[in-house]
């Protein structure tokens, strides 16, 4: 039995391992690392040509080691209980349910030149609801940085150490009676205000019976209903989740304070609102997603504009 040490000095027994061998050009830190939240993340780290991701499956905690060779396959290794389901879940994760040929730039120079560019571009998906969601939940009317800050605490204090030779210690997210239990002072010392962590706590209730139901929901609005049904969820925080856990290629997070103003510069050179980003993106319905992605891959950007908010600190109140 051959033995690997991890960061932590623990010794774990051998892996179980696979190859991904994807049939269309993939960009594997590209779908992966889109996955991360913040350069913090305790769930996913990529160390040279290796990416490692953490992950609480449906059989357990799993480590999971990404690597691409020059063939373009990918070499999957797995730690964990939750092993054979990481393995399983490899194309998924890489995109292989994707369908980028679905996608007509139609007339717009700016998305058929970037589609043109961004051959291996590919929407993963996790199939972890509940992370996904929890994940967004953190995300609501606050700064990314405040959001990826508080991602980072409550993964590491109330997560589980993941398993195999990670290069330094990752994380898996709590169970979702994990994420029930948290204290409220916890929360508190996070960064995270009440009305999100309220939200986390209501749709742990009833984690497993709303997991369940968007998995058996057949599209997009299906699902919302779903998701939004969870007090304080809505349609943004159902999109993200959407877009992470499904890969949803039509996906639209309405209501993000920086989305509308970047789709209406890069399609037409002005901002726009919620609705007109929706009217504007209406000729590539089902793919909505995918249209969003290439236009932030595009690297149209609106000249900033003022100072950059800065969030205040509330945990020392």
């Amino acid at each position: 039995m051959t033995l690997s040490l991890s960061a932590t000095g623990r010794v774990f027994d051998r892996p179980i391992e696979t190859v991904y061998r994807p049939a269309h050009p993939l960009n594997l830190a590209q779908v992966i690392m889109f996955q991360r939240r913040g350069g913090g993340d305790p769930t996913i780290l990529q160390d040279g040509p290796v990416i490692w991701r953490a992950s609480r499956t449906p059989e357990g905690t799993a480590t999971v080691a990404l690597r691409q060779d020059s063939s373009g396959a990918v070499r999957a290794a797995a730690w964990g209980d939750g092993a054979g389901w990481a393995l399983a879940q490899v194309p998924d994760l890489c995109g292989a349910s994707d369908d980028p040929d679905a996608f007509d730039p139609r007339d717009h120079p700016l998305l058929r030149d970037t589609h043109r560019r961004s051959i291996e571009l590919r929407l993963g998906r996790t199939d972890l609801v509940f992370d996904a969601l929890a994940g967004a939940i953190i995300e609501q009317k606050v700064t990314g940085m405040q959001a990826f800050a508080a991602w980072r605490r409550l993964v590491r204090w109330h997560g589980e150490l993941a398993p195999g030779p990670t290069p330094v210690p990752l994380h898996a997210p709590p169970t979702i009676e994990g994420w029930r239990s948290i204290p409220s002072w916890s929360w508190h010392r996070a960064g995270l205000e009440p009305p999100q962590a309220r939200t986390i706590v209501g749709a742990a209730r009833i984690g497993r019976s709303l997991v369940a139901a968007a998995e058996r929901a057949g599209d997009g609005p299906d699902r919302d209903r779903v998701l939004t049904s969870v007090r304080g969820v809505g349609l943004w925080t159902a999109a993200e989740t959407r877009i992470r856990a499904f890969g949803d290629p039509d996906a639209v997070s309405v209501g993000d304070y920086h989305l509308a103003h970047e789709v209406g510069y890069a399609l037409t050179g002005h901002r726009v609102d919620d609705d007109g980003m929706l009217e504007l993106l209406e000729p590539w319905a089902g793919q909505r997603q995918r249209a969003i992605r290439l236009i932030r891959m595009s690297g149209a950007r609106e000249e900033r504009r003022g100072p950059r908010l800065h969030p205040e600190d509330h945990r020392a109140r």
